[in-house]
């Protein structure tokens, strides 16, 4: 009814026409009064704060307008009886407001109207049903979550087709369903029998054109890294946000994929508690896999507010991270969205900051990425490395890349998108490991823009090898994947990005891999060569050609490693770096064991997703803003709180604890 263009307006109720039907629930109306100030602020009607307020059980709300209304009101829905065909499921999913009414069919075989009112006008239905008595004896008043919940499983079918075969329909050529198109085999193929017949016939040219080769990507890489080392200089970020208006706020998505995380749903909702928005214009997607009965049942057992839906992913197709995520995406409706991991704790004013950076550009910037910082750098050698290389790729290369309008291999969390792009650029490819490379890749390609923002996220690194290890497997394999799917029309591939962008993605893709590759070469030829050095005290010409070729290439990789991560470092951390050298010829035979197994899983099980467990998070200082830090950052005008507004706003009440 409320659907129907033709149809009045409704005028939806206010504290005033709920307040004898809320009277009886017993909700002090001191209390209903802010929910109403809340949503004046906000733009939204009473109903919609109310429901987020939790103040009030959806289902003691909904049953007791069903008894003000004097009509029935239904706890469940059995999908089977909802008379909707499939794409009227996808529609109504994407209905802003909730999905609002439904068909049914009752156990007597009678049709029922089900109405789960986002907003209502009380006096007006109340009306209307006195005059239709008939129509009053067909209509169920439903709780809107159970209604959603109905639909949503009603439309598995669907949802699964468009998570699964969307991109590979819409866009083939950018899906990594298919690891090798034929031409690329053939020339792998024929490249690899060229490899080893001139070992055979000719090693000693062979090996010193192998190591030229490998060089020349190993100093592209080097060369990057100085690049953005020498830009850093005098780069400090900026931490304001400018005055808003609530009632001038979107409604933004968050997307948390999660599998197996069922120790870490506490901290994850809690972390998400602090997010500063409107909870009235605020949609939270915990995407869980159907047979993840652990976390599933972790999740039931929080008292949820409305606005945080659980969504079941059904375990058909490559059981990936990115499968998930485009399962969920048809059912999102914020006009922006973000997507987090599980063990996230994002900066409280990160969606402000986003959404106020998304404001100010033109639709052409399509992505915003925020860094990833590490909490756990002192837990052991490999988080202090970890935490060492994203400060060099989140604080120094990302920011460079998106200051000259380069292509941006996103971070895999953190990201935020104009849905509506996210949608027409084909969302996330399920076949692709490292979806978040991919997806940067292909925006840039499209013609849209990636940029980074100031206020991070925290999170943990691997501590431990066993955990390491499988993850940065999953990385390199993903960037293979990606460069083999965007390299399948080269020309192509130069035209979309233009020669500057075209040269960068060969670095941060094929050229990062090949480097790790390469390391493990170039320190084996050191170790082998210094060896017989100092066993028989000479060496042939071409040896100490490829000793001193391989030493320069991993004094130089090293180093310029260390000062592009030097250069993004705090000024207290920086007396550490000493440390870090001395770990990193370490840390690079790591990697290289990595590169390795990705090369070989790319060709045993190229769609494998290798899980990374996370573990609760340890007490710790909270807050983006130590405190010995607030005093100085006050002065600077660099606190999140010091630009933003006490006025004319609600982001003070907005950022309640869950």
């Amino acid at each position: 009814m409320a659907d129907n263009p033709r149809a009045a307006p409704v005028r939806p109720s206010g504290l005033v026409d709920w307040w004898p039907l809320l009277e009886q629930l017993g909700i002090p109306y001191h209390e209903l009064q802010a929910v109403e100030a809340r949503g004046r602020l906000a733009g939204v009607p009473f109903q919609r704060e109310l429901a987020v307020s939790g103040l009030i059980d959806e289902d003691d709300l909904y049953r007791t307008l069903a008894r003000a209304l004097g009509v029935g009101f239904v706890p469940e829905i059995r999908p089977a009886s909802l008379i909707m065909r499939q794409h009227h499921c996808l529609a109504a999913l994407r209905r802003i407001g909730g999905i609002g009414n439904a068909a049914a069919i009752d156990n007597d075989g009678q049709t029922l109207l089900l109405i789960a009112p986002e907003r209502i006008d009380i006096a007006a239905m109340r009306a209307y049903l006195r005059r239709h008595p008939r129509i009053a004896r067909h209509i169920r008043i439903v709780p809107p979550s159970v209604l959603r919940s109905a639909v949503q499983r009603l439309a598995r079918r669907s949802l699964s087709r468009i998570a699964i075969q969307d991109l590979f329909d819409r866009m083939p050529e950018f899906s990594a369903r298919f690891v090798l198109v034929p031409w690329q085999g053939a020339v792998l193929g024929a490249f690899a029998v060229a490899l080893f017949a001139s070992l055979a016939l000719w090693p000693v040219p062979s090996l010193l054109t192998l190591h030229v080769l490998l060089s020349l990507f190993f100093l592209a890489c080097v060369m990057l890294r100085v690049i953005v080392a020498g830009a850093m200089r005098g780069q400090r970020p900026s931490l304001s946000l400018k005055a808003v208006r609530t009632d001038e706020m979107p409604v933004y998505t968050v997307l948390v994929a999660l599998y197996k995380e069922a120790e870490v749903v506490p901290d994850l909702l809690v972390a998400l508690g602090r997010l500063v928005w409107p909870r009235s214009k605020l949609e939270i997607k915990l995407v869980c896999e159907s047979d993840d009965h652990e976390t599933l049942q972790a999740l039931r057992a929080q008292k949820l507010r409305s606005y945080i839906e659980i969504i079941e992913v059904p375990p058909e197709g490559p059981r990936t991270k990115p499968k998930a995520l485009s399962y969920a995406l048809p059912m999102t409706t914020g006009e922006l969205l973000v997507l987090y991991d599980a063990e996230d704790r994002p900066h409280p004013f990160q969606l402000v900051q986003a959404w106020q950076r998304f404001r100010e550009s033109g639709e052409e910037l399509a992505c915003l990425q925020a860094p990833l910082l590490i909490s756990n750098r002192r837990e052991s050698w490999l988080s202090s490395m970890f935490a060492f290389e994203y400060s060099a790729l989140f604080n120094g290369l990302l920011p460079w890349l998106g200051r000259n309008r380069l292509t941006m291999p996103l971070g895999g969390t953190s990201n935020h998108f104009r849905r509506s792009v996210l949608e027409r650029v084909g969302g996330w490819d399920p076949y692709n490991v490292t979806e978040d490379a991919d997806l940067g890749l292909r925006l840039h390609r499209l013609g849209y823009d990636t940029d980074t923002i100031t206020f991070p996220t925290y999170e943990d690194a691997p501590a431990t090898a066993k955990v390491w290890l499988p993850q940065r497997t999953r990385w390199f394999k993903g960037w293979a994947q990606t460069w083999l799917v965007h390299m399948r029309d080269v020309g192509a591939l130069w035209r979309d990005l233009g020669p500057h962008s075209f040269l960068a993605t060969q670095v941060l893709t094929a050229g990062m891999l090949l480097s790790v590759l390469a390391n493990s070469l170039f320190v084996l030829t050191v170790l082998g060569l210094s060896l017989h050095w100092a066993l028989y005290g000479t060496l042939l010409y071409h040896s100490r050609v490829l000793l001193l070729l391989d030493a320069i290439n991993l004094l130089f990789g090293y180093g310029a490693f260390l000062a592009l991560g030097w250069w993004t470092l705090r000024n207290t951390e920086r007396p550490r770096l000493w440390k870090l050298a001395l770990l990193t010829p370490a840390y690079w035979l790591l990697l290289s064991i990595a590169g390795w197994r990705a090369i070989w899983h790319l060709y045993r099980r190229p769609h494998l997703w290798e899980k990374t467990p996370h573990r609760p998070n340890r007490p710790r200082p909270a807050g983006p803003v130590p405190r010995k830090r607030r005093a100085a950052s006050n002065a600077s005008g660099g606190s999140p709180s010091a630009r933003v507004p006490k006025s004319r706003t609600a982001l003070e009440t907005a950022g309640d604890r869950d």
